[in-house]
């Protein structure tokens, strides 16, 4: 399995390089170079398996046995899953009105991206400890992404973590979680930008390909392979949670609804489709909607600013895994994802060829939700249900109380169940409880952080960013 650019600009790479890449040197992203097919056999044996064995079964389809040797790769994941709350990891709650919500955040920080950052943590120190090698690691984050990284790497000795976090765009709790990790090897710098501004220093060190290379740069986001491939996991397990039965012919749909920022968890779900696994696709976004009007009319188009709404880890105007969904629905078309993205790159404006439409559009469907849907969706499932939805899961909730019941009833779609993912506990987000009238729910472990010490630098408007995080990942480098 070798991995190449989505811009066809670059060597193809091996897992170990894709892992250890943050962007690919030709400004694409990493994919795979063929999707493996599963077979209606694969998927009854699959039916069965817990979430964990479903990742071990995906990332060996992904990850050769002679760079990760099979036990090994059964021993990482088991470690990195030793650390979640639930016994099943992840857990479908079954709720009135036929709402399925697979609860993604069981994990330390109480976010789906621990799911997937907990194994990209095991794969970077098997083969960091292999090579004895030591890695900088540059992390942009909207509120969940950071605190998840640094979870997966905090105390390393081969390790040194470079956070950005939106002053003022995160959640109280989402930023205490990262700036009161008091480690050696965790860095975090508290920008005066929203999301999409502080990503701008972090491409223009990884576009430095000389500074890169010297000082073994490499991305925890999304853009990251390693966790694209993890999150394929969810869409299997909702799948067989959700499934009436996998005995009859064709096998049966399910409907999931993924609340999407930057894309990755609907990349990955992209991936599990044409993997061959039956479900339909939902993305549903906030008010920052550029992902809803590309999948309804082909507009790839920046607004003409960033909103902030209360699913604040979502506030993205540049989704930069869509990228992979084009370049996987394009056919690895790479000269057409090269000229189209670099089009996008100069003007923030993209009119998508119609048969790439076309092709998004029989992919996806998509909706978007104000705030006031978010609040409205947060209400109406604690009365019917006593359940507390984060402003994220709320996104796809809303998107499932909007289908009218004659939709639902509907012969063809009453075998189609739904499961709407839900990527963080209420508990991250007090402020938006609170605007829906509802008492927040907050586990210990949670309001500790108020009374622990903090530690982040402050990065102002004005200040040359990119040369900032440049001379701190110098300073650092000099200890070694």
């Amino acid at each position: 399995m070798e991995y190449v650019s989505t811009r066809g600009g670059t060597r193809a790479v091996d897992f170990e390089g894709a892992l250890f890449s943050g962007y690919a040197p030709d400004g694409g992203l990493f994919m795979p170079q063929r999707i493996p097919s599963l077979d209606r056999d694969t998927l009854q044996r699959w039916s069965s398996l817990s979430y964990p064995e479903l990742v071990k079964e995906l990332c060996s389809l992904f990850i050769p046995a002679e760079l990760v040797p099979r036990n090994t790769l059964k021993e990482l994941i088991n470690k990195a899953f030793s650390r979640f709350r639930h016994k099943n990891v992840v857990h479908l709650s079954q709720l009135k009105d036929g709402l399925n919500i697979l609860e993604l955040w069981h994990g330390v920080t109480y976010a789906f991206k621990d799911l997937s950052l907990s194994c990209t943590g095991q794969f970077l120190q098997y083969f960091l400890e292999k090579k004895k090698k030591h890695v900088n690691i540059l992390v942009g984050t909207s509120g969940d992404t950071g605190s998840s990284a640094i979870e997966s790497v905090r105390g390393q000795k081969n390790v040194d973590i470079f956070v950005l976090l939106p002053k003022g765009f995160c959640t109280q709790i989402q930023e205490l979680q990262m700036t009161t990790v008091i480690e050696d090897n965790v860095h975090v710098f508290a920008a005066h930008g929203n999301s999409d501004e502080i990503d701008e220093p972090i491409k223009e060190l990884f576009a430095d390909v000389d500074f890169a290379g010297k000082y073994n740069l490499m991305s925890l986001n999304s853009v990251n392979w390693s966790r694209i491939m993890v999150q394929i996991a969810h869409y299997f397990y909702a799948y067989f949670q959700c499934a009436p039965s996998l005995d009859i012919t064709p096998l049966p749909m399910v409907e999931i609804v993924v609340p999407t920022g930057g894309g990755g968890n609907i990349t990955a779900g992209c991936i599990a489709q044409k993997m061959g696994l039956p479900i339909r696709l939902i993305t549903v976004v906030n008010s920052n909607d550029i992902i809803h009007r590309t999948v309804q009319h082909g507009d790839f188009s920046l607004a003409k600013s960033v909103k902030a709404t209360l699913a604040s880890a979502m506030d993205i105007q540049e989704p930069y895994n869509v990228e992979r969904i084009l370049w996987l629905l394009s056919g690895s078309d790479s000269c057409l994802i090269k000229t189209l993205m670099e089009q996008f790159n100069i003007s923030k404006r993209l009119k998508l060829p119609e048969d790439l439409h076309r092709k998004l559009s029989e992919t996806l469907g998509s909706c978007s939700a104000s705030d006031q849907d978010i609040v409205g969706a947060m209400r109406r499932c604690w009365e019917e249900n006593q359940y507390l939805l984060c402003p994220h899961s709320a996104v796809a909730a809303h998107y499932h109380y909007s289908q009218p019941h004659s939709f639902l009833c509907l012969s063809f779609l009453s075998s189609m169940p739904r499961c709407c993912l839900a990527p963080a506990s209420a508990a991250k987000f007090q402020d938006a409880l609170l605007q829906a009238g509802l008492v927040p729910q907050i586990p210990p472990e949670i309001t500790a952080l108020t009374a622990m010490e903090t530690r982040s630098t402050p990065l102002e408007r004005g200040q040359d960013w990119a040369q900032v995080l440049r001379a701190r990942i110098e300073a650092v480098a000099q200890q070694w």
